[in-house]
């Protein structure tokens, strides 16, 4: 039989000789040479994957019906998992089992398994907990005509629209704050808000009246960045390193009415973020929106790369390849909430969606916060109820990892079905996990959004057919 580190370490060697024999074991391997390798849960399991084909097998120490957020594992799983090539993981608090797995691998198995972090380089995007509410973001007034006279230059405020975070604003002739870094080839979309002389928040865009533009000012050196105008916001797209500066600009119809040609904002093009990632202060369901997932995908493939640079070129093919999938689906969202009928649902679950709500613009009610062991109260059931009635909603949504078994609703959602006007529930999957019914027929994550997600959010925001 031939034996391998990893088939010992599984074969049912108490815990007490695991310790021992991964000594001993230790030693013909120099780096990540173990077998195989272990994401830490459903969806970060089906991209690694996906990415590696046939060259590495990937396993998923959660269990089937069990979600990877908030989840903790019988034993210690630090000996299993230092048997692999590769341990992906998201550095997180919400992962904290994951990030203890880590920490173990770091002090007792160091340097025999590759760490990837799919959260590396995401900080820029990520929500905070909160939602940032703060500085998120104001409702544009569509309900009034606005004249370019009065709309005011003494003062706009400008975002990132990765976190919707506000990054300052100007003020009559000098800024306050500034624009984060650009990394080569990539890019940092930008909005401004502009008001009026009553406070009323300027709708911006492509079909609107007024338009937010920039340019390179005068003189600025023109091979390190490019701005690509949307009306509604700019992108700064770095192309080479260096430093260069921009002019922000307010057009009504086409038309420049106000710039910022006095003081030109500075923009830096870097090789790359320095970035640490999520904190306890940030929403981790990156991986629900399918956008973001391509960056996601895009980390693990460069990881991969580095455990078997030999294989580097095909991970690369099938990230494209899978990341054309997800694309894929971010068209079907698009299309989901143009022909919705209205922009507010109820999910009768933790707020695992926020990314996806904030790109498609729509709003899923929740009775709870970000953290899945919140419980609803009775006041959150009556909130939900009153969401219903004022929508007109008929169609709830429930997370299919949230309910007692296969067969019945959560209880809040039962208790929201008979006490409102809504008569059916459909799941929606933060994708965190697989069901048993799912596994049988092998599907990952794109099939969970294109066979769940997607028909159920489209019953519960009145799609027409």
């Amino acid at each position: 039989m031939d034996f391998t580190r990893r088939s010992v370490l599984k074969s049912g060697v108490g815990a007490a000789g695991i310790g021992a024999f991964a000594g001993c074991l230790s030693d013909p391997f120099e780096g990540a040479s173990g077998e195989g390798g272990y994401a830490a849960f459903f969806a970060l399991w089906d991209w690694a994957n996906q990415i590696a084909g046939d060259e590495i097998d990937f396993e998923n120490p959660v269990e089937t019906g069990e979600m990877g957020h908030g989840w903790e594992p019988d034993g210690n799983l630090a000996p299993e998992i230092a048997s692999s090539k590769v341990f992906i993981y998201f550095d997180t608090p919400e992962f904290s089992w994951a990030q203890d797995v880590v920490s173990d691998l770091e002090r007792d198995y160091e340097g025999e398994v590759e760490i990837i972090d799919g959260l590396e380089g995401m900080g820029p995007h990520l929500i905070p907990f909160d939602g940032g509410d703060g500085d998120s973001l104001p409702e544009p007034d569509h309900d009034h005509e606005f004249d370019p006279d009065d709309v005011s230059r003494d003062r706009f405020d400008f975002y990132d629209l990765r976190s919707n975070d506000q990054l300052g604003y100007w003020h009559i002739d000098h800024w306050h704050g500034g624009v984060p870094d650009v990394p080569v080839d990539d890019s940092v979309p930008i909005g401004a808000v502009f008001r009026d002389n009553r406070e009323r928040v300027v709708p911006l865009g492509p079909n609107e009246p007024f338009q937010f533009d920039a340019r390179l000012a005068e003189g600025a050196p023109e091979d390190v960045l490019e701005v690509e105008s949307h009306g509604d916001s700019v992108a700064l797209i770095g192309y080479e390193t260096g430093e260069t500066e921009i002019v922000f600009q307010l057009r009504h119809d086409g038309e420049i009415v106000y710039e910022t040609d006095e003081a030109p904002m500075s923009v830096e093009v870097v090789d790359e973020i320095d970035d640490d990632g999520a904190s306890e202060f940030h929403d981790p369901h990156v991986w629900a929106d399918p956008v973001l997932a391509q960056r996601v995908v895009d980390t693990i493939a460069d990881g991969l790369a580095e455990v078997d640079p030999d294989n580097a070129d095909l991970f690369a093919e099938n990230a494209d390849e899978y990341k054309e999938r997800l694309a894929d689906v971010d068209r079907q969202f698009e299309e989901l909430t143009e022909n919705a009928a209205r922009e507010v649902a109820v999910f009768v679950a933790h707020d695992s969606f926020q990314y996806v709500e904030r790109r498609y613009d729509f709003e899923l009610h929740t009775p709870v916060g970000v953290t899945p062991d919140a419980a609803e109260s009775l006041d959150d059931v009556a909130d939900m109820i009153d969401v219903v009635e004022e929508h007109g909603i008929d169609t709830i949504l429930y997370d299919p990892f949230e309910t007692p078994d296969d067969e019945e609703l959560p209880s809040a959602a039962r208790m929201l079905l008979e006490n409102s006007s809504a008569t059916d529930a459909e799941p929606l999957s933060p994708a965190e996990g697989t069901t048993h019914a799912w596994a049988e027929q092998d599907w990952g994550w794109v099939e969970q959004m294109e066979e769940v997600n997607i028909p159920s959010l489209e019953k519960a925001l009145g799609v027409e057919e």
